[in-house]
């Protein structure tokens, strides 16, 4: 095995490394959130993104971006929500081929009562993978990231 190889193979390693942390992470969350909450993490994520734009309505688009699904299946997921009462769309006055989607407040409530159980449910889901020899050192990593930054003067 070359030089080239050895990089591509280190690469391919990380990448399931990566993999394995978010199968992981993905696992615990979906069954904390089904299980208490009544969602998926999809559709938590979703309620996630309109409630961080601070009562304002996110395109369909940026939705699908910030989900990471496709036009269509955002589009389902979001008649789903809608269908629960937990979201509402709205026209653009501006363009009327633009849709917004914004959180109703049984959407609002909903969002707030299952973030704590998403957070519980991430914390110990990197708990665990902090103690399995593969994935410890990715999670501290998350870890530094997540520090803040210190500015000096």
């Amino acid at each position: 095995m070359g030089i080239a190889d050895d990089a591509v193979e280190i690469r391919a390693q990380g990448w399931r490394t990566l993999a394995a942390l978010h199968g992981l992470i993905e696992s615990a969350l979906e069954r904390a959130l089904s299980d208490d909450a009544g969602l998926s993490v999809v559709e938590y994520t979703v309620l996630d993104a309109l409630d961080r734009q601070d009562g304002w309505h996110m395109r369909m688009q940026q939705l699908a971006r910030a989900a990471a699904l496709s036009a269509s299946a955002t589009t389902r997921l979001v008649t789903r929500l809608e269908d629960r009462g937990l979201l509402t769309r709205v026209l653009c006055a501006d363009d009327r081929r633009g849709i917004y989607t914004e959180l109703t407040p049984a959407g609002r409530q909903l969002y707030e009562r299952a973030r704590p159980i998403h957070d519980r449910a991430l914390e110990r889901a990197l708990d665990d993978a902090e103690t399995r020899p593969e994935l410890a050192p990715v999670v501290e990593a998350l870890h530094e990231l997540a520090l803040p930054t210190r500015v000096s003067l």
